[in-house]
């Protein structure tokens, strides 16, 4: 009888690669034999473990589908070399009939031998997803498995999000219900954001609650382009009470028993504190892009100021200082702190910092700019020259010594379009690009206490914000003060996805804002600068997305169009 012998479970929190299925297939291997060790009856992967998530149109490639089934073959044989483990696994799945010709699946097999097929009922289509555009829903029935005497209900991670019903006709939970399992177990690719993690627990310690399931959540851990997964399976009791947890940003194979209705874990996890939260986040989604992207090393143009300072600062921690070159680019318009304030950023960090001048090609640049147009070069196209000759050099460093270069913009300025097309825009990575200016100053000012010294030098962190790519320029110039121009920017860009006590903060602190004298005006500018500068976001290179609503996939704006 359920609860008299306790089921056994081996909690796969893996890190895929897309369309690494020997890789994928490797890890799971090293999945059973953990299980193995740790005498489990049941493993369990996340969310299309063995192709990685998420393909987007690889999954309209016939050989890719031919290579996932081969794939899932392998798996069969896997669980037949480890007998007595029933192992639950997603994958793309073929289907016949009318609309799409796939299916987003769990299989559970034990002995070489398929036990039961779910298929995924809900498919999302908002924020970063698009899971409806290659994938056909599954029908509205329920599937279980028998484990060592326990009904183990199936779940594939959106299907438990809806069951207040406000997104979906369909609410899998009452077919669950319906059928009685002992405990219900969910396969996640569930992308990381400050706040999801406490959103999680609340939706589905709620629904366990309601319906009296305990649930398996298992997630993904990983970064797949822009998207961070940050693992954190957990389980919850009937009860919804929290019952374990595994750690956040890590790849693990853990046991946990259930028995008589309840989870035994090693005891519930601890929430990162947000700073923690943010460079964890950060730090996987560099290396793990790094890693699959064939990168070993980083470049990064370093100007003294405080948004390559931490980029430098994040990078060096990710990959270790030797892998990370700082590039110094002075023109006629840079301090002197430009230079010296990086030198003093490097030496902290144990960064080389090489040393490029641009005077030369700029001013070579304004003569034949001159003789071939009869104007002089000078305003705002002087400007964005300099930018984007350095971006120029460091592409050309990136071509000759194969370093990836990452661009150092913060949301805030990609917001409102300060930045330069081609120039400092260049790159293949951005860190810090969903980051506000604000929360850019409190995560350095956090490395620095973390680190007990400063890695980043005060001199950077007093500095006024400048461009200097004219003299005396302030951002300040053109733009509100950042305290001011962050919170206009989450209500504009993030609204009510934002947490509700940010929420709640932005919407009063602008409210208050737009009534004292300008305050409408420069509201009504900056969502113009917002606005008109998405050509430029269109054309950027991918960020790590840390926030609930992210430049890219996340938020897609048409470019010409009058609103």
């Amino acid at each position: 009888m359920p609860g008299q012998t306790p089921l056994r479970i081996a909690v796969a929190q893996t890190n895929p690669t897309v369309g690494d299925f020997a890789g994928n297939l490797r890890i799971a291997e090293q999945a059973f034999r953990d299980a193995e060790r740790l005498q489990a009856q049941l493993l369990v992967f996340p969310e299309l473990s063995l192709c990685g998530y998420y393909p987007g149109d690889l999954l309209n490639d016939a050989a890719f589908i031919r290579e996932a089934e081969r794939a899932l073959a392998e798996l069969a044989e896997l669980s037949r070399r480890f007998p007595g483990i029933s192992v639950i696994a997603g994958l793309p799945q073929t289907r016949s009939g009318p609309g799409k010709p796939l299916h987003n699946s769990l299989l559970a097999l034990a002995n070489g031998q398929v036990l039961a097929a779910y298929h995924k009922q809900l498919l999302p289509t908002y924020n970063i997803f698009d899971e409806r555009r290659h994938f056909e829903p599954g029908p509205a029935t329920a599937a279980s498995i028998e484990v060592a005497g326990y009904k183990v209900g199936l779940m594939i991670c959106e299907d438990g999000w809806n069951d207040a019903a406000n997104d979906y006709p369909v609410n899998p939970y009452q077919a669950l219900a319906a059928i009685g399992p002992d405990l219900v177990v969910s396969i996640n690719a569930s992308p990381s954001n400050i706040g999801k993690r406490d959103q999680r627990h609340r939706i589905i310690a709620g629904a366990a609650r309601r319906h009296r399931l305990p649930i398996l959540y298992v997630n993904q851990v990983g970064g797949q382009d822009s998207i961070v997964f940050d693992g954190a399976s957990f389980g919850v009791n009937a009860d919804g009470t929290l019952a374990f947890e595994l750690p956040a940003f890590e790849a693990a194979v853990e046991p946990v028993e259930f028995s008589a209705g309840v989870f035994h874990g090693f005891g519930s996890g601890q929430p990162l504190p947000e700073p923690e939260f943010v460079v964890r986040h950060i730090l996987m989604g560099l290396r793990d892009y790094a890693r699959r992207c064939g990168f070993q090393q980083v470049v990064v143009g370093s100007s003294g100021g405080i948004d390559s300072a931490l980029t430098i600062a994040l990078a060096a921690e990710a990959l270790g200082p030797d892998n990370v070159i700082a590039v110094t680019m002075p023109s006629e318009y840079s301090s002197a702190g430009s230079v010296t304030d990086s030198q003093l950023l490097c030496d902290a960090l144990g960064v080389r910092l090489l040393t490029h001048p641009i005077r030369e090609q700029v001013a070579a640049f304004k003569v034949q700019f001159q003789a071939s147009f009869a104007t002089p070069l000078a305003g705002l196209p002087l400007e964005n020259l300099q930018a984007r000759i350095r971006g120029t050099v460091l592409m050309a460093y990136s071509n000759r010594f194969g370093a990836l270069v990452l661009t150092t913009g913060n949301k805030s300025e990609i917001s409102v379009g300060y930045c330069t097309l081609y120039g400092d825009t260049n790159g293949g990575l951005g860190l810090i690009g969903d980051l506000y200016k604000t929360e850019v100053y409190r995560l350095a000012d956090y490395l620095n206490r973390r680190a007990g010294r400063p890695l980043i030098p005060e001199s950077i962190l007093i500095k006024e914000p400048s461009a200097e790519l004219a003299f005396d320029q302030k951002d300040t110039d053109s733009l509100p003060p950042y305290p001011v121009l962050d919170e206009i920017l989450k209500l504009l860009i993030e609204g009510d996805l934002l947490a509700e006590a940010e929420y709640r903060r932005a919407c009063d602190f602008v409210s208050d804002y737009r009534r004292a004298a300008e305050g409408e005006a420069v509201f009504q500018r900056i969502g113009r600068m917002v606005t008109r500068n998405e050509y430029k976001r269109r054309q950027a290179p991918p960020i790590i997305r840390v926030r609930s609503r992210a430049f890219g996939a996340g938020r897609q704006m048409p470019i010409a169009a009058k609103y």
